[in-house]
């Protein structure tokens, strides 16, 4: 037992925290389907980081919002500290080896640790639901963050990766720029998904939605531009 939480429930929500997630990153490695294809050991290595990611932040955004009088003010140094988390950890694991020789690694590694830590967050959300053994309520919190929150991390975090591959082949400086617009990018998105879902009805759920989905359709144009951009090279 942890916490009064048994081995078998917090292996049932761990199942259903990373199975989604796994769901959505084989869709994202299909889309990189190429014969440069990563390795899978550096992938699951950088999902595992995205996933510690989650207990290093968590303590500090509870600071956070009992630190701060303004709720919103909170929610979005949060989405910061999640952004930036993500970002740290991933460049940490992934950004100085040789497998990062393409445009495209950027999004694709930042991808797949933000879906590490949604993996974990989606599994703490689900613990509650399913040791208060309500079938109904974790089906429906399980789905809702499969077409929101899981969705949201990844491309919060792709955002950031488009950036820097985008300045792939520009200078240093240049390249810290765009990071930085990334991060910040990432930051406003994930900021206005919390603050909208956490005063969310039902009528407007899907609202939110297709505002997540909006910004997913944005991260699949650039992919592909920052695909095209192996073969271009200096043409962006």
């Amino acid at each position: 037992m942890f916490d009064g939480i048994s081995v078998t429930i917090f292996f049932y929500a761990l199942l259903g925290g990373v199975i989604p997630t796994i769901i959505w990153l084989s869709f994202w490695l299909r889309e990189d389907s190429t014969k440069d294809p990563e390795p899978p050991f550096l992938l699951m290595l950088t999902f595992i980081g995205g996933m510690l990611v989650v207990p290093l932040v968590i303590p500090i955004e509870n600071v956070v919002y009992n630190s701060l009088f303004s709720s919103e003010l909170a929610l979005g140094i949060n989405a910061f500290i999640e952004e930036f988390g993500k970002f740290i950890v991933v460049a940490l694991i992934a950004f100085g080896t040789q497998f990062v020789d393409e445009p495209r690694d950027y999004a694709l590694y930042l991808i797949t640790g933000g879906l590490g830590f949604a993996a974990l967050e989606n599994t703490l959300f689900l613990l509650e639901t399913i040791s208060a053994q309500n079938i109904a309520i974790t089906f429906y919190t399980g789905n809702l963050r499969f077409l929101g929150a899981t969705v949201l991390h990844a491309i919060a975090s792709a955002f950031v990766g488009v950036s820097l591959g985008l300045a792939f082949y520009k200078s240093t400086p240049m390249k810290y720029l765009y990071g930085g617009m990334g991060l910040l990018v990432a930051t406003v998105v994930h900021g206005l998904f919390n603050y909208f879902i956490l005063r969310a009805t039902f009528e407007n759920i899907l609202t939110i939605f297709g505002f997540v989905w909006f910004a997913a359709v944005i991260i699949l144009f650039l992919f592909e531009k920052l695909k095209q951009m192996k073969y271009y090279r200096g043409t962006v």
